[in-house]
């Protein structure tokens, strides 16, 4: 695979920071906000997500050809074994980041592929609802995130108090959802990942929000089987995508992780 040329902002200081992003851009930016006062925060779109490319045709975008993307991506960002953050699909990327070797550490939030068969297709349903609906007012996204209503029914399996999303925050994702072209093909290939047990050679951490309605706290069990080896958190409540409901948790446990 040829190297991505895949969008990137940084922001802040000191040590870099990789953070991966997908759909999630506008709720990670109150932690982003609160890591860039201690590290360069290099906040990375996924291929086919945010403004970077999709993945070469012909490619299919399973959670190891991300990771493969974003680890060849890494040195001609100038970034040598950086720690990673990533939720979700990215944080199911980190873990192989880690497992590669290309991180020096890695940080996964309710990460995907935790999953039972069933439980993939409840979750990647729920996601191409969300997406429908997204590009359904993809002119007019004011119209969901400009009501505490319509940012429940449109984030309810995503946040624990959708209600409380910043409209500006809750149009950006919608937005984001509703122009991603790495969406589709990538929940497809999603639906078959599961994570495969492997003993980190770099510290890991894997937390779980209380309150995840898309991956629900029981899946941490699985992954606590999975990575013996790593350090297991619950994110008291938060839902799937943790960032929006307690931005300082979730800054603590990445800096701890990264201290630690």
């Amino acid at each position: 695979m040829p190297d991505m040329a895949l969008t990137s902002r940084r922001l802040g200081s000191g040590p870099p920071l990789l953070v991966v992003l997908q759909l999630d851009r506008d709720g990670w930016r109150p932690v982003l906000e609160r890591l860039s006062r201690e590290y360069e925060v290099v906040a990375v779109d996924l291929p086919g997500f945010g403004d970077s490319p999709a993945l070469p045709e012909g490619t299919t975008p399973t959670v190891e050809a991300l990771a493969a993307a974003v680890a060849e991506w890494l040195p001609g960002a100038g970034l040598t074994r950086p720690p990673v953050v990533g939720n979700s699909l990215g944080g199911a990327v980190a873990l192989e980041l880690a497992r590669i070797g290309a991180v020096g550490s890695a940080v996964a939030l309710s990460p995907i592929g935790l999953w039972t068969g069933p439980e993939a297709a409840y979750a990647l349903g729920s996601l191409r609802i969300a997406h429908s609906m997204a590009r359904a007012f993809v002119e007019r996204p004011g119209w969901i995130a400009g009501h505490p209503i319509g940012r429940t029914v449109a984030f309810w399996q995503l946040v624990a108090r959708p209600w409380r999303i910043p409209e500006a925050a809750a149009v950006g994702a919608l937005s984001n959802l509703a122009r991603s072209p790495g969406f589709e093909p990538t929940r497809h290939a999603a639906h078959s990942y599961r994570l495969r047990a492997f003993a980190p050679g770099v510290p890991v951490t894997v937390g779980w929000g209380t309150r995840d309605l898309m991956t629900p706290p029981h899946q941490a069990l699985r992954a606590a089987r999975l990575l013996p080896g790593a350090r297991h958190v619950s994110l008291k409540g938060c839902g799937h995508s943790p960032m929006s409901d307690d931005p300082e948790q979730i800054t603590q446990v990445v800096l701890d992780a990264i201290r630690g």
